[in-house]
């Protein structure tokens, strides 16, 4: 657990800047993003909604780390995440050059995931959460 959660703040570490620093993206800031992102529940089995995240998009040639960009009831970007399979956890594998939505992050999540459909083995979700903590409950139905 402890290699999780170095591996995320280095990750973060790395993105923050740039996160931090710019508005959204053209073109993400409110849903639908313009291509190549696409629902993830046309790609997989998955609602087009799922409580505690929102309405999910990938751009399908970056699985399985993302960044997903999630957006909530009203079509406003509410995080950027990604989904990081544990088994690359590991000293022989880098995630670099992760790209991000560009929008300002308040705070980040990490949380374990046995897995789902899209991403079917345990990983990791890094959750870079755009708006403050009380605002999460705008993706919690």
């Amino acid at each position: 657990m402890k290699t999780l959660l170095s591996i995320a703040a280095a990750l973060l570490i790395g993105s923050a800047p740039f996160a931090i620093a710019h508005g959204p993206k053209a073109g993400i800031a409110v849903s639908p993003p313009e291509a190549p992102y696409q629902a993830v529940s046309k790609l997989v089995t998955l609602p087009d909604f799922i409580p505690g995240m929102g309405q999910l998009f990938v751009d399908p040639a970056t699985l399985p780390a993302g960044p997903f960009l999630a957006y909530d009831h009203d079509g406003d970007l509410i995080s950027t995440i990604y989904m990081i399979p544990i088994a690359d956890l590991n000293p022989d594998k880098a995630f670099d050059d992760l790209s991000t939505s560009g929008a300002t992050v308040d705070h980040v999540d990490v949380v374990y995931n046995p897995g789902h459909p899209g991403v079917e083995v345990p990983h990791a979700h890094i959750i870079l959460w755009h708006v403050s903590a009380d605002a999460e409950s705008k993706v919690a139905e």
